[in-house]
């Protein structure tokens, strides 16, 4: 049987790694910033065109994930000329998540989603955001019991053994599918998040037999010998 289980460490970062650390968290938030604002943008052309009786109006700008990275493929090099410091998985990030807040708001709108309303995504404040960076391509791996290797960011010391996670790997019942560094209480952390083989369940008492009486004051009383 096969599950997917997380595995959390606490990690020991360089000065020169927190920089790189929180330079991928920005490229996060002004990667789903721009997307956001063309998104708003385009809502706003459109509803302007309709209330003008326009019939031809603007193309509407896909929501989904390839569409955003397409479009922020075409426009990074001017939105942000930097953008080769970081790893790609870094915009994949922010725009997967707005993507993600598009899709809750409109099934929200629409019936679709069960519980509280969802509201329209919201632009990510400097300072308020969280910094957090998804990685789920490129060099993701545990160094012995003391490093892990991201993409761009390189051999990073952890402040616990990751021996636990080691040992399924190197048995061959483990495989890392993501890893997502994340800023908590000014501490940065890795979590993987891992496939692992484990052994299917054996029922404790495969030939009981249970019996089940169902009532009036009682909904149900179950005998099992």
């Amino acid at each position: 049987m096969i599950v997917t289980q997380a595995y959390r460490f606490a990690l020991d970062p360089t000065e020169r790694q927190v920089v790189a650390l929180l330079r991928h968290a920005g490229a996060v938030r002004v990667a789903y910033n721009w997307a956001l604002a063309r998104v708003k943008a385009n809502l706003s052309q459109r509803e302007a065109e309709r209330s003008y009786g326009v019939e031809d109006l603007t193309p509407a700008f896909g929501w989904s994930m390839y569409s955003l990275r397409k479009a922020w493929n075409q426009a990074k090099n001017d939105v942000a000329p930097w953008w080769a410091q970081c790893s790609k998985e870094a915009y994949a990030t922010g725009l997967d998540q707005l993507a993600t807040g598009l899709k809750n708001w409109s099934d929200s709108k629409k019936g679709r989603r069960k519980g509280r309303p969802v509201g329209f995504p919201r632009f990510k404040a400097k300072n308020k955001a969280v910094k957090s960076c998804r990685f789920t391509t490129g060099a993701i791996r545990l160094d012995g019991r003391t490093h892990v290797v991201l993409p761009v960011l390189g051999r990073i010391k952890t402040h616990e053994s990751t021996r636990k996670l080691a040992r399924r790997i190197e048995a061959g019942t483990a495989r890392i599918k993501s890893a997502t560094v994340r800023l908590d209480a000014g501490r940065w952390y890795v979590a993987f998040s891992v496939e692992v083989e484990r052994p299917d369940a054996a029922p404790a008492r495969p030939d009981a037999v249970i019996g089940v009486d169902l009532g009036v004051k009682t909904l149900a009383v179950f005998s099992d010998g």
